[in-house]
């Protein structure tokens, strides 16, 4: 039996949904906290990996004072390099909720239960680790796949294709002391990343759609999206209701509930769960007014829409904050880039004109970068790298973990 502080490095956790064969990673990263002001973090990467266990002695603890900062108030400006050791512990707090969403997730596609949560709402956090985080499941989410399978697929013995799967989970923070510590309460929603085969396909639709009216405000500027997350995130089939009709019940009960408090709403996610992260916030943005602080931490995301789409979510307040692994060919796909070729001295985009520019934008594959982005690099701390682990969230953390840390912050090297 695994034990509850120890998470294993398997294909559950790479966020690409490779099939069952993928090679089992016994990797680990163990995390123990005594207290939110001193925390101890090892790790039992192979021996002569070159990876280093730290014991971190973290600063008084200022998070009630500075919440907003950390939440992109001023869009992480002066925190980002050298990382702010606060800003590293939320961050890596609310990867913990991602890796949550991945431990309910039933990855066995032999079971009767396969893309469902392992776990009922009320014992999920217990069973991943969480018990003691001072958040509540309020409501489970499901994505639902609306992609035409080709038909050569009917052809694969055992393959399953379930067209709705649990995708992640909306927390709220219910602990006296936990919200005095975060100076409010903190409402999360935390989505896993591509887990089946259906959802593969849906990545794949990777051209640029049209926003839905009910999801633009009223001076249309037509914001373009990827359509197969869209499709995740808008389609429904009985039993089963929207993930964005979900999400929009559960706001409208949340609000109702602490209309008197001072809230935050964190939307995080990894991979596919980060596209759904930046949409989430889009929508529920547009659609309520009067919404507390809306921030995504965003763990190794595709591009999500284009240079509309990307002003709108600015006019909106939305804060976005991109965790990028530079060797991760996940966050520079789909489609390409003009305005950042253009920032990168590129001399072709420095020559195109505003014609040409506009008809690449129109071929439903310019896509637009958002947000602010914190930079990490797996090659100085991981020796074999490979696709996968560098997208695999567990590779994230370890490298958030791991970026130069402040003067003041104490540590020691065992």
């Amino acid at each position: 039996m695994r034990c509850p502080n120890q998470l294993f490095l398997t294909n559950q956790y790479f966020g690409l949904a490779l099939p069952n064969t993928w090679p089992y990673y016994s990797t680990t990263l163990k995390l123990t906290t005594a207290t939110r002001r001193i925390s101890k973090i090892s790790n039992s990467w192979p021996p002569g990996s070159g990876h280093k266990c730290l014991v971190v002695y973290d600063r008084e603890d200022r998070l009630g004072e500075r919440w907003m900062e950390f939440q992109g108030i001023n869009n992480w400006d002066g925190l980002l390099d050298p990382l702010d050791s606060d800003l590293r512990e939320e961050i890596l707090r609310y990867g913990e909720f991602i890796e949550a969403a991945y431990d309910c997730f039933d990855f066995d596609t032999s079971s009767a239960t396969y893309a469902t949560c392992r776990y009922p709402k009320g014992t999920m956090l217990m069973h991943c680790g969480l018990g003691q985080s001072g958040y509540k499941v309020v409501k489970s989410l499901h994505a639902t796949c609306n992609v035409q399978m080709p038909r050569w697929i009917e052809r694969i013995p055992n393959l399953m294709l379930p067209q709705s799967s649990w995708i992640g989970y909306v927390a709220v923070c219910d602990d006296v002391d936990e919200i005095a510590r975060l100076g409010r309460r903190d409402i999360v929603i935390a989505y896993r990343g591509t887990a089946t085969c259906s959802e593969w396909l849906e990545n794949l639709r990777a051209t640029l759609t049209c926003v839905p009216g009910d999801m633009t405000p009223y001076e249309n500027n037509e914001p373009m999206v990827q359509s197969g997350f869209l499709s995740m995130y808008t389609s429904k089939i009985e039993g089963h209701s929207s993930l964005q009709d979900t999400i929009s019940e559960e706001i409208t009960s949340i609000l109702n509930t602490y209309s008197n408090e001072s809230l935050s709403i964190t939307i995080t996610g990894h991979s596919l769960g980060a596209a759904l992260a930046i949409l989430t916030a889009y929508d529920i943005t547009t659609k309520f007014n009067n919404l507390p602080m809306v921030t995504v931490l965003s763990f190794g995301g595709p591009r999500v829409g284009n240079k509309r789409f990307r002003c709108q979510l600015d006019k909106n307040g939305i804060k976005v904050l991109r965790i990028v692994n530079s060797d991760d060919p996940i966050t520079r796909v789909p489609g390409f880039v003009i305005d950042d070729m253009a920032s990168r001295g590129d001399a072709m985009m420095a020559r195109l004109p505003s014609w040409l520019e506009k008809y690449m934008e129109d071929t439903q594959w310019v896509y637009a970068e958002v947000g602010k982005e914190l930079k990490l690099s797996s090659k100085d701390l991981i020796s074999k790298l490979n696709v996968a682990t560098c997208h695999d969230l567990k590779t994230y953390l370890h490298l958030v973990n791991n970026l130069v840390r402040e003067r003041k912050e104490i540590y020691k090297q065992c």
